[in-house]
């Protein structure tokens, strides 16, 4: 019951989060950002905290802050947005930014988090 719960408390957390910041910047480019700021954290904290931390607590930052913090649905919404709009090249674009930009900020993460 105590990582559902840590599930609830962090999801309310990062969904607070996600829409501060699609509020202030806007999509697709909020987007964009969270999902990498989000695949930077969350590399930070597998290499600091997963191997000590209680399931409680990384069900809380995992799924809970951080998976409704960062979305795939959001990425695809935006991409059929793109392509709609017949814009084929900020479409690609948008989407190789998306898995390169979280794929190196994830290993960022994970690096720094390894160092610290």
């Amino acid at each position: 019951m105590r990582p559902f719960l840590a599930v609830m408390a962090g999801a309310l957390v990062g969904t607070g989060l996600r829409l501060g910041i699609d509020s202030l910047v806007g999509s697709p480019l909020s987007t964009l950002l969270i999902n990498i700021v989000g695949s930077f954290v969350l590399g930070l904290l597998v290499a600091r905290l997963w191997a000590t931390a209680s399931p409680s607590l990384k069900a809380g930052l995992g799924p809970g802050l951080l998976g409704t913090f960062t979305t795939f649905s959001a990425v695809a919404v935006a991409l059929v947005a793109f392509a709609d709009a017949g814009e084929w090249m900020p479409a690609a674009a948008y989407l190789a930014a998306t898995l390169v930009g979280g794929l190196l900020a994830a290993f960022a993460g994970l690096r720094l988090g390894r160092r610290a």
